[in-house]
């Protein structure tokens, strides 16, 4: 709902400032109303990724394949939790296909404290021989 205001007020504001023959005043409330909209639609997105406190986690196993190879490598990925604080959805975000797979499998067991609504956690792991 906030976003959507946010996006409203800039629209709002461009109609308003671009007319035939925009005055310096007009110019200067479309300035205005794009660092505020720009302020409020920064609010929004930051809120997105948190760090909620782990309440139970399972290591990911280290890869057999990646151990006998002596590889070393990170996975990262994103965490959807849901207010109970269990996961809900793990999105790939980079690292080895076979680090990754072994750390998604890991962190759909890990449970969160509770929250007033969903949330997004990044994770990153090393994985080391």
């Amino acid at each position: 709902m906030r976003q959507f205001k946010s996006f409203s007020a800039l629209a709002l504001c461009v109609f308003v400032c671009l007319s035939k023959r925009p005055s310096l005043a007009k110019v200067r409330m479309w300035l205005l109303c794009m660092m505020l909209s720009l302020t409020m639609l920064a609010g929004v997105w930051g809120q997105e990724t948190t760090s909620r406190k782990l309440r139970s986690s399972v290591p990911p196993e280290y890869p057999e394949p990646a151990r006998k190879l002596g590889l070393r490598g990170v996975a990262r990925v994103r965490l959807t939790v849901a207010p109970d604080g269990s996961v809900t959805y793990v999105r790939e975000l980079g690292g080895s296909p076979v680090f990754i797979e072994s750390l998604t499998r890991a962190v759909k067991k890990w449970k969160y404290e509770p929250a007033r609504t969903e949330t997004y956690v990044e994770v990153k792991f090393e994985f080391a021989p």
